[in-house]
């Protein structure tokens, strides 16, 4: 009994049939000119992969190469003299691992107009990716060998980032560069609408195998995303094995599907190229992919060969290659030696010139020497860079014909940022929360992003793992058409389907939705949940930014990562849900600035707090905010602190009357409501009085200058105080310096064991963190300081 797909918009081509009909896209000489292109650039890849030992993945550097050429050379519409043309064609390396590849091309494409139109280069060398910058190759920004300080070359990272002009960017780690990679897609087609830059991802089949990006594809089949090219390079070679995928009748040693029916599952157009070594064939399919008009996402699919014509092939050139200066090595060059009329620095003695004494500064002479013999072949071949240099000059001058412009009612994310920055602590009349009313802090949090997404004209998009009402983020993409995005048939949504629960795939498209620049991705789950699952995306973003400096100063593009259901007060879902570690795997686990946590407990924080946390620009915020229904406090009657001195990340909560018998710290919105409606009156029968402090945010803290944070929790009160929190127990050791203070403290693990199911109360009382042990706590602290 047969089966087959059910109906699909998406359609199925194998471009060589296609060839047949309407004959090869490219003149005999046109292909003469990429053929030794593709020599010269190989041969650059095992150049780099021997002077930069054990460094690098030769075989898909190599086995993608033609296609990426074609991109470069053909395919795609963009200004080689403006790397950061908004409107521009985007190439984006899922395919992390070929780094090598990437560098070897941006610098032989770079070559090309070094030498046949040097006024197209950008005149800031940041803005470029030169031959001398390969020397950089995998080095480190400290890096003092004589040639690498001699040309200011550049540090190029072992994986992308967008430290690398036309490079937006960090991939590499375990799929997460197709969600990100989609995310850009997602914010161009948004932002231009039909008109939208192209944007070309570039991956493996071995890269397609994560559950994410399953996620990721069904996500932009399902939107209608066509502005989207996948090219995969399918050599079925991975580091393990060379049979990634089912091939015909042969089984795969890790998936049972090949890419063409992963994307057809999903709604993507396939193109076969059955020959990715022919130009034609690789040629003839990205201009096919670009004019399909049914609205769906492509990938074209090649079938190549891991290392090819390297002397390694399969598995073993994926992460190696030759040994250093062997035999196999020059056997690998000589073809681009031998039309060069050129010889290549042979090490005298086998290895020993580029092994022995100096050895950096040996090898680095060693590569330099090789790249100069580069130049020169490319010198020596006008003809071949006179017409790739013709066809970049052809990308800028299409480009500048669409003359693409921002669809009419854009969104304008600069008005989140100002009002922010201006409107922290003024809290709007109609977010203002009256004592006595109940609300949730995931409700007020998505008001507040609504309030936002209105006055940005749709800057945000929210989506979310199956739980857009359970965690509220519905309520930013209220005003807006209901239902979820799609490009053609409800482009003015902002809420996006991100194919199910999928916290994975879904924080990868958010992260990318904001690199493009114009949007805010807004996703959410349990904090049990996203917490762990958007970390390496969180963590991918954060690099990114980072990385970007190098090309130019500017903001960081934050995307808000919401850890809804958030500690104890799920305790009803169980200790599978209701948990206290989510916090520990973001609070201050990162480089300062780049992530800002956000931990309220009166739901009339969130305004101020969210607004400070996004007018400081991280790259990610990440709010943690719980399910329950909350009563508002006044808190002038409990004599509590106003909510706008949330702003400072940390601040006094409460001030004693007269001489404090202790420091108290709290953290988490479950042992702060305790503390205030059930502790409190208990110490005030006692008669005793505390300085009560309340980490809201110990990232905006940490951004306060030094002298401010010692004026709002001096050092001193550290080496005394005791803590309370619903998070981890290292989430105090900021707060809580003296090992007494560390010994009265409590959390939710302070017996042992996991918590058990139940009602919030319930479960706060399990853990010894309910108002009564609260109390008995802070007596046993104080009476035995």
């Amino acid at each position: 009994m047969g089966f087959s797909f059910g109906p699909r918009r998406s359609i199925y081509c194998d471009i060589s049939v296609v060839l047949e009909e309407e004959g090869s896209p490219i003149s005999k000489t046109e292909l003469r000119h990429f053929e030794q292109f593709d020599l010269i650039y190989r041969s650059l890849c095992a150049l780099l992969f021997n002077y930069v030992p054990t460094s690098g993945h030769p075989g898909g550097s190599i086995s993608s190469g033609r296609f990426v050429a074609g991109l470069l050379f053909d395919a795609m519409d963009y200004d080689i003299a403006d790397p950061d043309r908004d409107d521009a064609d985007l190439i984006s390396y899922a395919a992390g691992h070929k780094a090598l590849g990437l560098y070897a091309m941006w610098a032989l494409r770079n070559e090309v107009i070094r030498i046949e139109a040097p006024d197209l280069l950008p005149s800031n060398h940041r803005l470029q990716l030169r031959l001398e910058d390969l020397l950089g190759f995998r080095r480190n920004p400290i890096t003092k060998t004589p040639l690498f300080i001699q040309f200011n070359a550049k540090p190029l990272d072992g994986h992308p980032t967008p430290a690398t002009p036309f490079i937006r960017l960090s991939t590499g780690a375990s799929g997460v560069g197709m969600g990100t990679s989609l995310g850009l897609a997602f914010g161009a087609r948004d932002y231009y609408g039909q008109q939208a830059p192209w944007v070309h991802i570039v991956e493996g089949e071995g890269g397609m195998t994560p559950g994410r990006i399953s996620e990721a594809m069904a996500a932009a089949g399902t939107a209608c995303l066509r502005n989207t090219v996948l090219h995969v390079d399918w050599n079925q070679a991975s580091i393990d094995s060379n049979h990634v995928c089912r091939d015909g009748d042969v089984p795969g040693d890790y998936v049972q599907w090949n890419p063409m029916e992963l994307a057809y599952l999903h709604d993507w157009n396939v193109i076969l190229v059955p020959d990715g070594t022919d130009f034609q064939q690789v040629i003839a399919a990205q201009r096919k992919a670009v004019c399909l008009d049914n609205n769906q996402p492509t990938a074209v699919v090649y079938r190549t060969t891991k290392g090819w014509r390297y002397g390694i092939e399969g598995k073993a050139s994926h992460g190696a290659g030759h040994n250093l200066c062997t035999n196999e090595f020059y056997a690998a060059l000589k073809p681009l030696m031998d039309t060069a009329s050129v010889q290549l620095p042979c090490c005298e003695d086998g290895k020993q010139r580029c092994t022995g004494g100096a050895r950096a500064e040996i090898i680095e002479e060693c590569l330099w020497e090789a790249l100069t013999i580069i130049r020169m072949t490319l010198e020596n071949n006008r003809e071949t860079t006179g017409m790739m240099a013709q066809r970049l000059v052809d990308a800028r001058n299409r480009l500048n014909s669409h003359n693409r412009q921002p669809r009419k009612d854009k969104p304008s994310i600069d008005v989140v940022f100002t009002t922010a920055a201006k409107s922290a602590a003024v809290v709007p009349d109609n977010l203002k929360l009256a004592p006595g009313i109940t609300t949730t802090l995931r409700g007020e949090l998505g008001r507040v992003l609504h309030l936002y997404n209105k006055l940005s004209n749709g800057a945000l998009f929210a989506a979310s793992a199956d739980l857009l009402g359970s965690t509220s983020v519905n309520v930013i993409g209220q005003e807006f058409p209901e239902g979820y995005y799609n490009a053609v048939t409800n482009p003015g949504s902002r809420v996006m389907a991100t194919g199910g629960i999928c916290e994975d795939g879904m924080s990868g498209i958010l992260s990318g939705l904001s690199t493009f620049g114009h949007h805010i991705g807004v996703g959410s789950s349990y904090g049990a949940f996203i917490a762990a699952l958007g970390h390496i995306t969180s963590r991918l973003h954060a690099i990114g930014n980072q990385a970007r400096q190098a090309i130019k100063e500017e903001p960081y593009k934050t995307f808000i990562l919401v850890c809804a259901h958030a500690g104890l007060k799920t305790g009803e879902d169980g200790p599978t849900h209701a948990d206290p570690q989510a916090l520990q795997l973001l609070q201050e686990n990162f480089p300062l600035g780049t992530v800002i946590t956000l931990t309220p407990w009166d739901p009339a924080e969130i305004w101020s707090l969210t607004s400070a946390a996004l007018a400081a620009r991280p790259a990610v915020i990440a709010p943690f905010v719980t399910r329950p229904n909350e009563t508002i406090l006044d808190r002038a009657a409990a004599g509590l602190a106003p909510v706008d001195t949330v702003v400072t990340g940390v601040y006094q909560l409460r001030r004693s009357e007269g001489n404090a018998e202790g420091t108290l710290v709290l953290q988490g919105s479950d042992v702060a409501y305790a503390f205030i409606e059930e502790t409190m009156p208990l110490l005030a029968v006692k008669g005793t009085d505390l300085d009560v402090f309340y980490v809201a945010s110990a990232e905006l803290f940490d951004l306060l200058p030094a002298y401010e944070q010692e004026r709002i929790f001096p050092d001193s009160l550290a080496q005394s105080a005791m803590g309370i929190t619903g998070f981890t127990l290292p989430t105090l050791y900021k707060w809580i310096r003296s090992q007494y203070g560390l010994s009265m403290s409590l959390h939710p693990f302070q017996k042992g064991h996991y918590l058990g199911s139940g009602q919030a109360h319930m479960v706060l009382a399990e853990a010894g963190l309910d108002g009564e042990s609260q109390f008995k706590a802070i007596m046993h602290y104080i009476e035995n300081r």
